[in-house]
């Protein structure tokens, strides 16, 4: 067995072993939700920057009495929840692989001005505390960067099968390391229209780790039907869980801009503890999306288009395609 398979083993047994050791009882999958979000910058007619993501994610839901308790893995976090009873809670749990890539995929090695290549598979949780207008978000990530991640295996074979370019570049991909981060977010239902049909969320968060440590704010306004039980899923589309979500055969129209500084980013940086190829880039980012969410019955779909860094204004050739993507979200 390579090493990527040994870490793909590893991040789903842990994923089965804490839903399970948390839910009370062996094996026990009984969960509220399932989803799957393809990120793809073949969206927007690319293929480099931000190359794709793909994230599986279960959750675990609860109103008053029967909501799930916040999971081990934010406990560090825990003493920044108010002290008090939530109108209701969810436990996401997720698993997925991200790639980066070059401007140019063609070519062995790659000029030291583009971003370097890099894949990553993860494993994170997200506990939501919800109420009617404020909802809390704690969150981490453990993750490996480099071959073992898997990635140059899934591009390479993806494009075989779709008849894109080869790349040939994954020989300078950064090193193998182990990567992590927690973050913290709130959201606030700021504005309600009298028929409940539009709604403007803020937020802001903060994270810390060698995966990236950032803060951020941001505002989304929504129109459609059906917002007042979804508005908190705003909060997991930074973690990459999911895009925002419609439910009970809602559905809304949203768009939102986000200003934020990154401190620093592993894709741009490489790797934290050895030599690897990096790029400068600019801290500050504003950023933007916008995007569609349905529902009907049990099934909700969600389809945005995001550009990460409006500010970035370098040419294609460094950095500009590495924050423009498009995402589809199916729960």
């Amino acid at each position: 067995m390579k090493l990527h398979q040994y870490a793909v083993l590893i991040l789903l047994t842990l994923m089965a072993n804490t839903v399970s050791a948390e839910s009370g009882s062996s094996w026990d999958w009984d969960m509220d939700w399932v989803s799957g979000t393809l990120d793809n910058d073949l969206f927007l007619g690319n293929d480099n920057g931000y190359t794709n993501g793909v994230f599986f994610s279960a959750y675990d839901t609860g109103l008053a009495d029967e909501q799930p308790q916040a999971s081990h893995f934010v406990w560090p976090l825990l003493w920044t929840l108010p002290d008090q009873q939530f109108d209701a809670a969810v436990n996401a749990y997720s698993v997925g692989q991200v790639m980066m890539t070059p401007d140019d995929i063609t070519v062995k090695k790659p000029p030291e001005y583009q971003l370097p290549y890099s894949g990553m598979l993860f494993f994170s949780t997200t506990y939501l505390a919800i109420d009617k207008q404020v909802a809390d978000k704690l969150s981490s990530t453990l993750g490996i960067v480099g071959p073992a991640a898997g990635a140059k295996v899934t591009q390479k074979t993806v494009h075989k099968w779709i008849g894109s370019d080869d790349p040939k570049g994954w020989g300078t991909q950064l090193e193998n390391e182990l990567v992590f981060q927690i973050s913290r977010g709130r959201l606030w239902r700021h504005w309600v229209s009298h028929n409940e049909h539009a709604d403007i969320l803020l937020s802001s968060e903060a994270g810390i780790g060698t995966l990236s440590s950032y803060a951020e704010s941001s505002f989304v306004i929504r129109y459609g039907r059906g917002l007042s039980r979804s508005y908190a899923s705003v909060l997991l589309n930074n973690s990459r869980i999911t895009n925002p979500v419609a439910i009970d055969n809602g559905w809304y129209l949203y768009a939102g801009m986000t200003a934020g500084y990154t401190f620093n980013q592993i894709y741009t940086d490489g790797n934290t503890f050895q030599d690897s190829q990096s790029i400068d880039y600019g801290q500050e980012r504003l950023g933007v999306t916008a995007g569609l969410a349905y529902s009907w019955g049990k099934i909700s779909i969600t389809l945005a288009l995001n550009d990460a860094n409006i500010l970035d204004t370098r040419s294609e050739e460094e950095l500009e395609d590495l924050t423009q993507y498009g995402s589809l979200s199916i729960a």
